[in-house]
């Protein structure tokens, strides 16, 4: 068995690739790998609190390692910093990287190349499913999540802040990749069969911001971080964790 980590952005592709991974006796998943953003303590691109992240982490039994990156971070920085902690899991003797991407070619390669140079090898254990079929398996395994982020130029704003439910499923745009795996959307899941129990927090507003576009930036449209060029508009809805919702009820926060 394979001793490996789990690139982790707290979605519902990292999810179900992570449920199918511990089922797979080849892989001995001991660490979850997340790209956080400095100062806002949030997951890189999704918008989620750290500390959800963190509960996810508690919940699911996985030690949780954090790559910290400058906000709009360059490739060099992003690869530099993502080195250093593949360098020191590879040291500690992981010897594959598990990832949820589906079908995006390019970007399998890139992770490959990069987790090469250490000597670590790309797992994908969702590679060339239907999409359509995994968000259906998804869902009917009995995972829970919520849409953090929507992409402007490719979904209503009216998706943001959504349960990934049957009526999701049924409202999508059939023009639009349903999993989001070309930047669609991202989500945070809560709950299901690889959780001991469900992250608890409130629905927070939901939020227009808008970024440059540098020729190096970070876009993690599969549930993981790439740099590569992004659209600028994204709406968040933001996650309250449930201790921070309930002082601001008590006009504490």
């Amino acid at each position: 068995m394979h001793r490996a980590f789990f690139n982790w952005s707290g979605g519902k592709d990292s999810a179900l690739a992570l449920h199918h991974a511990l089922l797979h006796h080849e892989w001995d998943v001991q660490r979850l790998v997340t790209t956080v953003t400095e100062g806002s303590r949030r997951i890189t691109m999704h918008g989620v609190r750290e500390v959800l992240l963190e509960q996810q982490a508690a919940s699911l039994g996985i030690p949780l390692v954090m790559c910290s990156l400058p906000a709009e971070a360059s490739m060099q920085m992003y690869e530099r910093r993502m080195s250093e902690v593949v360098e020191n899991l590879a040291s500690e003797g992981f010897s594959t990287a598990l990832f949820g991407d589906i079908f995006l070619e390019d970007l399998r390669a890139y992770r490959e190349e990069q987790l090469a140079r250490n000597g670590v090898h790309a797992a994908f254990p969702l590679w060339k499913r239907d999409p359509f079929e995994l968000l259906h398996e998804f869902v009917d395994l009995g995972f829970k999540a919520i849409v953090v982020c929507v992409n402007e130029q490719r979904l209503d704003r009216s998706f943001a802040g959504r349960l990934i439910d049957a009526d999701f499923i049924s409202d999508y745009p059939r023009a639009a990749d349903i999993c989001g795996e070309n930047g669609e959307y991202h989500s945070f899941v809560f709950d299901g069969p690889i959780f001991r129990q469900p992250i608890r927090f409130e629905v927070g507003e939901t939020i227009e911001r808008g970024y440059s576009s540098p020729s190096s930036a970070l876009d993690d449209s599969t549930d993981s971080s790439l740099p590569q060029r992004w659209d600028t508009r994204f709406w968040y809805t933001d996650l309250l964790p449930l201790a921070h919702a309930e002082a601001g009820n008590r006009g504490d926060a």
